[in-house]
């Protein structure tokens, strides 16, 4: 009997890994966990997902349609030597970008990191800040996040310069938007229904 699994909807790039990114991030998971080799490999998706997120360029890259699946596949595997990422690792980001899912990586380090959290007994939430948040701040999200939900949180902070202020903190399905531009949105809205 085939598990049927969730969407997992992801903010980088407004983009959505639906069943077939999850099927990647369970499917890493699975060998992984069977070469005993979770850790590892969770720190190498983490790094990948960061490269990600300060890359512009490789973020376009992976989702050209002008670049082939194999010259995504060759400069995800420079970067995975580049970054020391070990053999599982970097092996299925060579197949993912080769399968034509490279621009998709992000979207399925985040399912990854989810499966890991839920592993440990954690929760995952996604924070979007319009600046990246200090030490401090994000120890801060993180006591205020476990009081809330009662569980140790692992949080996967992304940068997002138009959010001009504030957070975005995605847990599960539910979404907390203290963004001043979701709060601008709102006033203009506001103003132009006087």
């Amino acid at each position: 009997m085939r598990r049927k699994r969730p969407l997992a909807v992801t903010t980088s790039e407004n983009a959505i890994t639906g069943e077939a990114g999850m099927r990647y991030a369970q499917a890493l998971f699975d060998l992984a966990d069977e070469a005993g080799a979770l850790d590892q490999t969770e720190a190498d998706i983490a790094a990948l997902s960061a490269a990600f997120a300060e890359s512009r360029e490789l973020r376009l890259v992976m989702a050209s349609p002008t670049v082939s699946n194999e010259e995504k596949a060759g400069a995800l595997n420079a970067l995975a030597a580049k970054m020391g990422l070990g053999g599982l690792s970097a092996n299925f980001v060579g197949v993912v970008a080769r399968n034509g899912r490279g621009a998709d990586l992000p979207g399925i380090a985040r399912a990854f990191a989810a499966l890991a959290a839920k592993r440990r007994g954690a929760t995952s939430a996604d924070v979007a800040s319009a600046e990246p948040l200090s030490a401090a701040q994000m120890k801060e999200l993180k006591t205020a996040l476990k009081t809330a939900l009662g569980r140790d949180v692992d949080i996967r902070a992304e940068v997002r310069p138009e959010l001009i202020g504030g957070l975005v903190v995605k847990v599960g399905s539910r979404m907390f938007d203290s963004s001043l531009s979701t709060k601008l949105a709102g006033m203009r809205k506001t103003m132009k229904e006087a």
